[in-house]
């Protein structure tokens, strides 16, 4: 029996609390794009460790709790709240996620979140020149 693209989806969101790298990056093909709406996107397995990597060392704690869900065949889309911890501070951020699953794995994982609420957060650029998430198209 296969497993349902939705189900995969709630199975990686529910894995990022553990910040077990080598976990999140089972859930991945390896041609797979990540793309943190409005930062560039980055592609292939090495690129997608290395953003994950970054968010993992920077947080002590992260959790994405999802508030609703929705699939279309392999399309899965979902909203959320991504909850960072870092040095004693906390930014509950509100997300919408969309993921292509392609046999069994993550082909493109899309999230739209406020920039501006994650910079007056935590002051971290993301996808710029010596931020956490500047690794362009790892291929």
């Amino acid at each position: 029996m296969t497993t349902s693209p939705e189900k995969i989806v709630r199975d990686f969101c529910d894995a990022w609390s553990r910040k077990d790298i080598d976990e999140l990056m089972s859930f991945f093909g390896a041609d797979a794009v990540y793309h943190n709406i409005p930062v560039p996107a980055v592609t292939g397995t090495d690129a997608i460790r290395a953003a994950f990597m970054a968010f993992a060392n920077l947080m002590d704690t992260i959790k994405l709790e999802l508030l609703a869900i929705a699939s279309n065949g392999n399309l899965v889309f979902t909203e959320r709240v991504d909850r960072f911890g870092w040095d004693g501070k906390a930014l509950d951020l509100p997300v919408s996620g969309v993921f292509e699953v392609r046999d069994g794995k993550i082909v493109a994982h899309r999230d739209y979140f406020d920039y501006e609420t994650w910079m007056k957060a935590t002051g971290i650029p993301l996808g710029q020149s010596g931020s956490i998430l500047n690794q362009k198209n790892a291929a």
